[in-house]
């Protein structure tokens, strides 16, 4: 029972600083809330730098954050139409490659046979050519992003923190749930859409979000010494490497 409670505080915590937070945002003022909030709350995740340079910078964070609009609106369209060939269609991919394919040599073979019949000099036709070291520099950074997340999980199970354990176990649960709801080529279309909207909206209104996010933080924190305080202490301390703060 105790801990329901604490679970069903939380839920309502959250409601609460929902509804304050919103309040808030309408009592005061843009140029009062543009001073008083980028004091008083911390940048999500710690950050300290432009959300800019968190996304690594250059083209690729420019197309995140939509600074050349027509580019950003190809990506997202690009994608769209190739979620919904696949899962609306039932587009085959096999066929997609050989109709590419294919349309690239007629496409190539008019334009060569083209200036015979226009009686003009042959003209040279662009040849699409890969760079030798695409596949591998591909293959090793797919690796290496795979080992990192082997390492992260790997070293969570061993080292025996135990509040990081489970967060990293419903993370995976969840994600297993909504596997079992969709396809992947829906979830990679899911989170393409997501990294093509969340960072733009997220800079938009940053201080609202860094806020929100601080106080909720706060919120679980205090919920989490609670239920630390009256189930996770039972357990053997040692058995977990857990260690007691004051």
């Amino acid at each position: 029972m105790h801990e329901k409670n604490i679970v069903e505080d939380v839920i309502g915590d959250f409601v609460d600083n929902f509804a304050e937070t919103v309040q808030k945002k309408k009592n005061v003022s843009f140029f009062e809330q543009e001073d008083t909030v980028s004091s008083r709350f911390n940048r999500l995740f710690g950050r300290e730098k432009p959300i800019h340079h968190v996304l690594g910078g250059g083209k690729s964070a420019d197309v995140l954050l939509w600074r050349n609009k027509k580019i950003s609106a190809s990506f997202l369209m690009g994608a769209t139409a190739i979620w919904v060939l696949f899962e609306w269609i039932n587009f085959h991919f096999l066929s997609l490659v050989c109709y590419g394919l294919l349309l690239g040599m007629i496409a190539q073979f008019v334009w060569c046979n083209a200036s015979g019949f226009l009686n003009r000099s042959r003209s040279r036709v662009p040849r699409l050519v890969l760079p030798k070291d695409f596949f591998a520099d591909v293959g090793v950074t797919i690796g290496t992003e795979v080992n990192r997340g082997l390492l992260f999980l790997q070293d969570l199970a061993c080292k025996g923190n135990l509040k990081q354990f489970l967060m990293a176990a419903i993370g995976l649960w969840a994600a297993a749930i909504i596997g079992s709801c969709c396809n992947f080529l829906t979830v990679l279309y899911i989170g393409f859409v997501g990294a093509h909207t969340m960072p733009v909206l997220y800079e938009r209104y940053e201080d609202e979000v860094d806020g929100f996010v601080d106080s909720l933080l706060m919120k679980f924190h205090s919920h989490y010494k609670k239920l630390d305080t009256g189930f996770l202490s039972r357990f053997p301390s040692g058995k977990f490497g857990l260690k007691k703060h004051d």
